[in-house]
């Protein structure tokens, strides 16, 4: 795997992230609504540029777990628990396509005793958040299950995934107690959620394409191996 390469590729999903945060934090609407729908696609573009191989089942989930991110991006801003709804469905969809690439492709370990931290996480979140969510504490609850696996099973995979799911996890509990438990209050905390969850997305696109490389060089040895 050419780093240099990557890092070109990237360079893109990087600097539309910071322009977005820069223009979330500092109150630029319509630029920030004109940002956000760009920042999946471009880290899409470089992901698949960067994968040894684009016609493989890594490709495909993962392009799956980006293409729903962005669908999720796109609704879950709108006003409205439907629009809310909707936008949840479409991130327990990606976090689905993550786990079901996790598993099959990214896997290198047992699952570690450490991931019960995600299920003391889940309870503690539902039982805080509950009070407050009436008829969406089944949805929430359903939804906080799937993030806390995706995040448990990443711990699985290599330390650039185990840490994109923990983000992930970080990201989405801010959007969940900032959304729904009253008197919540953080400074900056659209922005931090947003550049907990980019950096997430990053993270796990980079720890596949890492892992991709070193797939296709037990294949083909005259690849250059990539350490996990």
């Amino acid at each position: 795997m050419n780093k240099a390469r990557v890092a070109t590729v990237f360079a893109p999903y990087l600097l539309v992230s910071i322009v977005y945060l820069v223009a979330q934090a500092g109150d630029n609407g319509p630029l920030a609504g004109f940002l956000k729908p760009l920042l999946m696609p471009t880290l899409l573009a470089a992901f698949l540029y960067s994968l040894p191989r684009i016609r493989s089942e890594l490709a495909l989930l993962g392009t799956l777990g980006i293409l729903f991110s962005w669908a999720g991006d796109v609704t879950l801003g709108a006003p409205g628990d439907l629009s809310f709804l909707v936008g949840l469905g479409f991130f327990l969809l990606a976090h689905v396509a993550y786990i079901v690439l996790f598993l099959r492709r990214l896997r290198m370990r047992r699952l570690r005793w450490a991931a019960l931290v995600y299920l003391a996480w889940w309870v503690a979140l539902v039982a805080i958040l509950a009070p407050h969510l009436g008829a969406l504490l089944i949805p929430v609850a359903v939804y906080g299950l799937v993030l806390g696996s995706m995040g448990a099973i990443g711990l699985s995979c290599n330390r650039w995934i185990a840490i994109g799911g923990a983000l992930f996890v970080v990201s989405d509990t801010l959007l969940g107690l900032n959304r729904f438990l009253p008197g919540f209050e953080l400074w900056q905390i659209d922005t931090i959620i947003m550049v907990t969850y980019l950096a997430a997305q990053g993270f796990i696109a980079y720890g596949a394409i890492r892992m991709a490389w070193m797939l296709a060089a037990r294949t083909a040895p005259t690849l250059e191996r990539v350490p996990a």
